[in-house]
């Protein structure tokens, strides 16, 4: 095992990219420790998606640092590997298996041997049963577990999709938009939920609903035009004159 260089679980180091002469990520250097939750906030274009497509291998830098749990350089893994080190991302609209139970949804998500031998003669254990009515616990839907997913509200699916997700064991989950499109009492639900699974996950998640960030109750880092421009608490980056002149506005 390589020395570890940081006791980040994620760290990135003047990291810059570029589309077409358009910098997308600007020098951004950003650190999130193991089992925190960090709220990321900014205006459309501020580099948001961006920085999640360079954690997860979608997107390569032209320059810059991006270690993950102190040693991977993910600048050298391609999408899979970073998965399989124990990186989960769940984009703004979900994406299940409509035709599918709920269970099944999670069943299929299960970490496993994905390997020939390995699916051919898989079968369901005690062990994964426990897993997966501890997910649809975690996820608010064992009630439904039985029902088809294409069922389910909208907010029952984002759900559904953490819970796809939670089956896969990650260490770090990226979370885009969890709130979008719920009702304000799937939103209180679904910041209780992220709250429960960072008790011994690091969570990051994008969100424009500043009352949504509140809920949380987690640090806050604002980007724009691809870099860094406030971190602290909800009430501290709120107050910050570059973050109302660029974002919040008066």
């Amino acid at each position: 095992m390589e020395d570890k260089i940081t006791t980040s679980i994620l760290y990135l180091s003047g990291v810059n990219v570029s589309f077409d002469g358009f910098k997308a990520l600007n020098n951004l250097s950003l650190a999130v420790e193991d089992n925190e939750m960090r709220a990321i906030i900014g205006p459309n274009g501020a580099g948001k998606t961006t920085m999640m497509d360079v954690i997860t291998g979608k997107t390569r830098p032209s320059t810059g640092d991006v270690l993950f749990d102190g040693a991977a350089d993910l600048t050298k893994l391609d999408e899979t590997q970073i998965a399989e080190l124990g990186i989960g991302r769940k984009f703004q609209k979900p994406t299940v298996f409509e035709m599918h139970t709920v269970e099944d949804n999670i069943l299929l998500a299960l970490k496993a041997d994905r390997r020939v031998r390995g699916t051919l003669f898989w079968a369901e254990t005690t062990e994964a049963d426990t897993r997966i009515n501890s997910i649809l616990e975690t996820v608010r839907l064992k009630a439904v577990r039985q029902r088809v997913a294409g069922s389910l509200s909208h907010g029952q699916k984002q759900w559904l999709e953490i819970g796809m997700l939670l089956a896969q064991e990650p260490k770090l989950l990226l979370v885009d938009e969890p709130g979008a499109g719920m009702t304000d009492a799937e939103t209180r639900q679904t910041a209780d939920l992220l709250k429960e699974i960072n008790r011994d996950k690091t969570v990051i998640v994008v969100e424009h609903d500043m009352t949504f960030v509140r809920d949380l109750g987690v640090k806050v880092t604002c980007l724009h035009e691809g870099t860094v421009i406030a971190e602290g608490s909800i009430d501290q980056v709120s107050e910050n004159e570059r973050v109302i002149e660029v974002y919040l506005g008066r």
